[in-house]
């Protein structure tokens, strides 16, 4: 369970750079980043809350 919330956490943290480069270059639209955003930050907390509750 400790791997998969750290491992949810690094995809919450990589998720927004891949958005912005995409927004950037006119791949996604504003929404869809922001979307994408959102996501992230629930992916970030789901994963910090699963890594809290694997520590022994």
């Amino acid at each position: 369970m400790r791997l998969f919330g750290k491992t949810s956490q690094r995809l919450g943290l990589i998720l927004p750079a891949f958005a912005i480069i995409l927004e950037l270059n006119h791949t996604i639209s504003l929404g869809h980043m922001l979307m994408v955003l959102v996501v992230s930050v629930c992916l970030f907390g789901i994963g910090r809350i699963l890594e809290g509750y694997g520590q022994p």
